[in-house]
């Protein structure tokens, strides 16, 4: 019975992911479609990227068993998280597009070393603790990377960097995975994603608060336009009626 629950539960945290994967296609058509990618954070993309390989490298069997479950989802989460880096990069402005490309060089040499090592210099129970330790750590690193856009929007009081479908499958990701990783009795899985959780669940709270501020910050740069215009329009009028006075009192 403990095996089904582990499976499925284990199911539950391939949808999850593959949703939470797809949720930025939102942002990214707003993105491609403005062409700019505004305040919006490249950093959680290419960490997410990091974190997909390093678990996917680590679910694969020769690493660690039973785990495949793990491999095939985030294989998948860094073909789409690449997707996402190149979208990123062609839109960037010129210094956060230095930046985000030193951090992808960063994140691909952190991987091959991972891999070069485990190969070569580890085996069996060595390997598993060695990408599984280098899997926790950028999986918490990952699930911290929106942290940036928390502080946004706590200073901001604003959600519209913020969106909705990716706090919640933050949530619905890292509790399935936490769950998975507790009834396999895996740290290397349920650390990470009990952190996911949580910080999940400090998205969803910020997101509950500030839900009906969204795209506030906007408002008075875009009503000042207006507000001139009824301005000028009342002092048109009052000279109108100043010119036609004198006309009046000669009649």
């Amino acid at each position: 019975m403990k095996h089904i629950v582990h499976f499925v539960f284990g199911i539950f945290g391939n949808a999850f992911a593959l949703f939470l994967f797809l949720a930025p296609v939102i942002t990214f058509k707003r993105i491609v479609k403005k062409r700019s990618t505004e305040q919006f954070s490249g950093i959680p993309y290419v960490m997410t990227m990091l974190n997909c390989l390093l678990s996917a490298w680590y679910g694969l069997p020769f690493v660690s068993p039973n785990n495949i479950l793990v491999s095939t989802v985030n294989g998948t989460g860094a073909a789409i998280e690449a997707v996402y880096v190149m979208i990123f990069l062609v839109f960037a402005p010129r210094k956060e597009k230095g930046k985000i490309l030193g951090l992808l060089s960063l994140v691909l040499t952190v991987f091959a070393i991972v891999v070069f090592v485990s190969l070569f210099a580890l085996h069996g129970n060595g390997r598993k603790f060695f990408c599984g330790m280098a899997a926790t750590i950028f999986s918490i690193i990952m699930y911290g990377s929106p942290l940036t856009i928390i502080r946004l929007v706590i200073k901001t009081k604003s959600v519209e960097f913020m969106p909705f479908f990716l706090s919640l499958f933050v949530f619905l990701c890292g509790t399935s995975w936490f769950v998975f990783g507790l009834l396999g009795k895996d740290p290397f899985v349920a650390i990470p994603n009990g952190f996911g959780c949580g910080l999940g669940t400090v998205q969803l709270i910020l997101y509950a608060i500030y839900r009906n501020n969204k795209g506030q910050t906007k408002k008075p740069t875009e009503d000042k336009p207006v507000e001139m215009e009824k301005i000028n329009g009342k002092q048109h009028e009052e000279k109108a009626s100043n010119n036609l006075q004198p006309q009046d009192d000669q009649v």
